[in-house]
């Protein structure tokens, strides 16, 4: 079985919310049912301390492979790897494997910071083994856009979650779900989950759903997450007179009473990789529009389970979302929806993809 190979060679290591997992020098074909250890790594921002933390590890566990995930994880393991490497005797040399579920070089820092992080990426992929990226929008803009890496170090692995919880909302579910968040059996009900930060874009959200809110007076738009800008919106949705339309949840564990109730789920990012909440909507039976950008694509694939539209084209956002609350093939579109990403965003099928690659770079040892 896929896990008991990842269970029996891996160590995770938690820095902070970052992971970098560690595969052992265990013979690969050696498949021991043992559990996950974790092991925590303090974090001082990207100090010299969490690097030698990190360094001391990898001198005692010997890993075959180092696989990081996020940018600050990713710059920290691979440089910490790429030190081990060098100063590893005659033990094998650690593969590196890195995964980009996105990236930070658009929309999150100033143009000098953004340079930087840019020549680092650069840097930290000639010294790896594999790069994964989780749609191939991602990966194109990386290699074409920005020039890191090359091809061939190149692996599409989409993402996967359990996502069993969702698949089993039936229409008992989204009644209980209408009564315990206490909106009416008959409201339209748009529902977005994410930061609330400028890439994911809700105060656009806030400007479409004044527009809806004047065709459907029974709207309700439920606005799931934290973040910096919490305060601005909601300021923006009181001044575009959306108080009693519009609910800021915070974050929450119930998400799949969130979904149950929902209608049709909104997604306003200005760049993403895979869009996870997206996914879990569909998973619920929820359509959803959504802009036109990095692995968007690959999760609504066609116009048969949801809507595409371009970033800045609020007119056509509206539309579409006006299109879900009145198709009378609603249900429909909804069941291809669950179905599509069952099929591609399953957490087996992650596994399984994830152990190939490790084993294609033990392989080539």
């Amino acid at each position: 079985m896929p896990s008991e190979f990842l269970r029996s060679h891996a160590w995770q290591v938690s820095i902070g919310r970052f992971i970098v997992l560690l595969l052992t020098a265990t013979l690969v074909g050696l498949l021991i049912r043992a559990p996950l250890a974790t092991i925590t790594v303090a974090l001082f921002g990207y100090s010299v301390w969490s690097l030698v933390s990190l360094y001391r590890i990898l001198r005692r566990e010997r890993p075959l492979i180092v696989h990081t995930h996020m940018a600050k994880a990713g710059l920290l393991g691979r440089l910490a790897t790429t030190l081990y490497n060098r100063t590893r005797g005659d033990h094998p040399r650690a593969r590196i494997v890195h995964t980009y579920h996105g990236h930070v070089l658009e929309g999150y820092f100033g143009g000098f910071k953004t340079s930087m992080i840019i020549a680092f990426e650069r840097w930290l992929a000639r010294r790896s083994d594999a790069l994964v990226a989780i749609a191939p929008a991602v990966r194109d803009e990386l290699l074409t856009g920005y020039r890191i890496g090359r091809a061939e170090q190149y692996h599409l692995v989409p993402l996967g979650f359990n996502l069993a919880p969702f698949a089993a909302i039936d229409r008992d579910t989204r009644a209980a779900a209408r009564r315990e968040l206490q909106i009416a059996a008959d409201a339209a009900v748009i529902t977005t989950v994410g930061r609330l930060t400028a890439i994911k874009d809700q105060a656009r959200l806030l400007t479409i759903a004044r527009q809806i809110a004047d065709r459907r007076p029974n709207l309700v738009v439920l606005i799931v997450g934290d973040g910096e800008l919490r305060k601005p919106l909601e300021a923006r949705a009181a001044a575009l007179g959306l108080t009693q339309h519009v609910r800021f949840m915070g974050w929450r564990r119930d998400l799949v009473t969130i979904y149950g109730a929902t209608d049709v789920f909104a997604l306003t990012s200005r760049n993403e990789g895979t869009p996870v909440a997206l996914i879990e909507a569909m998973a619920s039976g929820v359509p959803g529009v959504a802009t036109n950008v990095g692995g968007v694509p690959t999760v609504i694939a066609d116009d048969s389970m949801g809507v595409l539209v371009e970033r800045d084209d609020d007119a056509a956002f509206v539309a579409g979302v006006m299109r879900l609350l009145d198709a009378p093939d609603r249900a429909a579109m909804a069941a291809r929806a669950r179905a599509h990403v069952l099929a591609h965003f399953d957490s087996q099928r992650l596994v399984a993809d994830i152990e190939r690659l490790y084993r294609r770079l033990l392989a080539d040892a």
